[in-house]
């Protein structure tokens, strides 16, 4: 069985401290997508693409899996939620993706602030 990474957690560290502050900024962009027709989710998504490099190894790198994950199927179910809107069906499956996208906002952010990494074992 392969290991895992050894993930990399100093509290004191300046860079990391600034990852996680991006981090904390996705969240927020992620959230305002909400009041911004989705413009500044897809922001978000470019900056975790762009600073990827930046949190490898340590345990943000959780959390920047977490958020292009809640972006890509986001889009997903909502471009399948308005292509079937006229079949009714869309309504719900769009409503379910902001329940969802709501929930990944908020658990990523409460894991983030209290500096949890996403997809912990149990």
């Amino acid at each position: 069985m392969p290991e895992d990474p050894i993930i990399v957690n100093l509290p004191n560290d300046p860079q990391l401290k600034s990852a996680k502050t991006i981090t904390t900024i996705v969240y927020a962009l992620q959230a305002a997508s909400f009041f911004s027709g989705g413009a500044t989710l897809l922001a978000a998504v470019v900056i975790n693409y762009v600073k990827r490099d930046d949190v490898r190894g340590t345990w943000l790198e959780s959390h920047f899996r977490w958020q292009i994950r809640t972006f890509w199927f986001s889009l997903l179910w909502s471009v399948l939620g308005y292509l079937t809107f006229v079949a009714v069906i869309g309504y719900f499956i769009l409503v379910a993706n902001m329940v969802w996208l709501i929930y990944r906002i908020a658990k990523g952010w409460l894991d983030l602030s209290n500096d949890k990494e996403m997809y912990r074992r149990f």
